[in-house]
């Protein structure tokens, strides 16, 4: 491994759970910032607005700037502008839908259909309404392809399954925004001005994280907390270059590197 000069850091199971801070995370953001790294700060939390998910990391204590967060959305919204869709439909919990405001919203005849996180909304009409867009020529822009997540009463099924659904039921791939997208890591990447090998991830999702990281050639590391199940981590075939027990222990990690 080259020389550590930034990292790439999931939020959710890795920085905090639900609206608490892991243990040691607080402390572990200041010493980072003393040594001077970059760091880029990836989720693909897609049920609150930029702004929102940067009020929330500061109500918990997590001194994290705005310009420091990649979201899902933010790479949503880049990649419509990129292939100039005017019209989409938005599955998407209203806080977030602030970050899709300059587009037109059309129900009916979109140009595409973003879906995130929107909970016990999903049911066999709303599925079956996108399949037949999609099938009519809709673009399907998931927000990422999670397969579940951690929240404080245990794991949850996540939106990955209907991305699925959807996929197998119109025979069509969908866009796929969030980690473990190349185009997603890449684009952190360039913001920071590092190659692949000078940067390290950090996640609790083996495959997600971990594995759409070295995917594109960055060392990654993987935490023992959130949605971290060690059967889950040995049933993959991702392995990552180190384990964790937590945030907490990044700073000794990159002390015995150096």
């Amino acid at each position: 491994m080259a020389p550590v000069k930034g990292l790439l850091i999931d939020l959710d199971g890795v920085m905090y759970v639900d609206n608490t801070p892991i243990a040691g995370a607080i402390d572990t953001i200041a010493i980072l910032q003393r040594q001077g790294l970059a760091i880029r700060f990836l989720t693909n939390t897609s049920t609150r607005s930029l702004q929102s998910l940067w009020q929330k990391l500061h109500g918990m204590g997590l001194n994290i700037g705005k310009e420091q967060i990649f979201s899902s959305p933010a790479a949503a919204v880049g990649f419509l502008q990129q292939r100039q869709y005017k019209k989409v439909r938005l599955l998407l919990d209203d806080d977030v839908k602030q970050d899709f405001s300059h587009f037109q919203i059309n129900e009916d005849t979109p140009d595409a259909i973003v879906l995130g996180d929107i909970g016990d909304r999903w049911n066999y009409d709303l599925l079956n309404g996108v399949f037949r867009q999609v099938i009519a020529g809709s673009e399907m822009v998931f927000l990422h392809r999670n397969r579940f997540w951690q929240t404080g009463q245990g794991l949850n099924l996540d939106i990955g399954a209907f991305a699925a659904a959807l996929e197998y039921a119109t025979g069509k791939k969908a866009h796929i925004m969030g980690k473990p997208s190349r185009e997603f890591f890449q684009l952190v990447l360039d913001d920071m001005g590092l190659t692949a090998d000078q940067a390290v991830m950090i996640g609790d999702d083996i495959d997600s994280d971990i594995g759409g990281a070295q995917a594109l050639g960055v060392p990654s590391l993987l935490v023992k907390t959130g949605k971290y199940r060690e059967e889950v981590a040995k049933r993959s075939p991702v392995r990552p270059d180190a384990v964790l027990d937590s945030i907490a222990g990044l700073p000794q990690w990159l002390e015995q590197r150096s």
